[in-house]
């Protein structure tokens, strides 16, 4: 499959969908790659936001966690450009996770996931504005706290998992819930 067959096949390749709904413009937000050759569109709030505190993101992002708005995929589309694909296979699931890239200047915009193959995960510091999706303690989510920096503040009421929020096998796990702001 080339990269852009899997940017197709993953749902998030120049699809069109209605300017508007119900007289509601559909467009949430736009994002893109520092050098502009990448740009992509929201169509709606994020479904939820996983804040992920594991070495993989640590490592893709060059800082303490990632900021992951998840969309169903059909809500996120490119809008310019073609991202090349690297697919990496997660220490925590065992599946492949796939990064969407600009090829110039290297930001990594998109993730994609053989676990979870109806949604599109954006890097959330991408965005435009990268405050305009909600953040709150009832669509959000910490997780792998286990290898989470030292130092790192976790809000209070919000779910948290020492690793994936999932077994391998699919089985939700119990989180735990701080009552108060909690430093690893």
């Amino acid at each position: 499959m080339t990269v852009n067959d899997a940017v197709r096949y993953h749902g998030c390749q120049n699809r069109a969908w209605p300017e508007q709904t119900g007289g509601v413009t559909m467009i949430k937000a736009q994002g893109g790659c520092l050098c502009g050759q990448l740009r992509y569109e929201a169509g709606n709030q994020p479904s939820r936001v996983t804040l992920c505190h594991c070495r993989f993101c640590q490592r893709a992002t060059g800082g303490a966690y990632l900021v992951e708005p998840i969309f169903d995929a059909q809500d996120i589309r490119v809008t310019r450009g073609t991202p090349k694909t690297y697919a990496h296979v997660s220490e925590g699931s065992g599946k492949e996770v796939r990064i969407h890239f600009c090829d110039t200047c290297g930001t990594k915009l998109l993730l994609t996931f053989e676990r979870f193959e109806n949604v599109v995960g954006v890097y959330g510091g991408t965005f435009d504005d990268p405050n305009w999706f909600d953040l709150t303690p009832d669509k959000s989510k910490h997780i792998f706290l286990g290898v989470a920096r030292r130092g790192t503040v976790i809000p209070p009421h919000v779910n948290t998992y020492t690793a994936h929020a999932f077994d391998r096998d699919g089985t939700p796990l119990t989180p735990e819930v701080y009552e108060k702001p909690h430093v690893i």
